[in-house]
């Protein structure tokens, strides 16, 4: 693990049992080896370093291109984040995202593209599933519970109350899968297939 990444994993990981009591259940089920979409559904801001940490490995982040400027960029490379263009989206992002998943990396990543309004889990997205298709990486459905609660979309003020991350089973589609699950219509029953099995995920385990 590299140094100023140890910094972040070190603190993020201190501040979520001080603050949230957070809990990782089911991290026997963990991918370690290859290429690994993490994907998790979307609750707060809070979302990114409680997925991250989740992994004792190096994970890659997604970040908005804007916040690659001075200190923020060097911080953001060091912790191996990809910028994205979320106001013009193109391929380069896309293309990043899985050059990495092919080169061995576990990439974090929201299916549904943005922070729920109401504390339940919105459809994902056709564009996991074409990444998960021209990578075809592993995917490990992982579901946050208690984040919304802790810090809702629009609220400044942040509550201290229990956090669980609760890991699943991965999910691994066959050559023969992602020849049929070609074009629009088959990337999004990728992704359905993820959202689904993310709302399967119980605080039980």
């Amino acid at each position: 693990m590299k140094f100023v990444y140890w910094v972040g994993y070190t603190f993020f990981t201190s501040a979520g049992k001080a603050f949230f009591n957070r809990r990782v259940i089911n991290d026997h089920k963990l991918v370690e080896e290859g290429g690994v979409l993490m994907c998790a559904n979307h609750e707060s801001f809070l979302d990114p370093p409680l997925i991250g940490i989740v992994h004792p490995m190096n994970v890659t982040y997604l970040a908005r291109k804007t916040l690659f400027r001075g200190f923020a960029k060097w911080l953001y490379t060091k912790w191996d984040a990809i910028p994205i263009d979320q106001e013009n989206p193109d391929m380069t992002g896309l293309k990043n995202i899985i050059r990495a998943l092919k080169a061995g990396k576990k990439v974090v990543m929201f299916p549904e593209g943005e922070r729920t309004l109401h504390g339940g889990l919105n459809p994902g997205l056709p564009g996991v599933g074409l990444i998960v298709s021209k990578a075809q990486a592993t995917v490990q459905p992982m579901r946050i519970f208690g984040a919304y609660d802790a810090l809702p979309r629009g609220s400044g003020k942040m509550k201290c109350n229990q956090i669980d991350v609760v890991v699943g089973d991965p999910i691994r589609f066959t050559k023969q899968e992602f020849k049929e699950l070609r074009g629009k219509d088959g990337y999004q029953k990728i992704s359905d297939r993820i959202m689904q099995a993310i709302s399967e995920l119980t605080p039980d385990g």
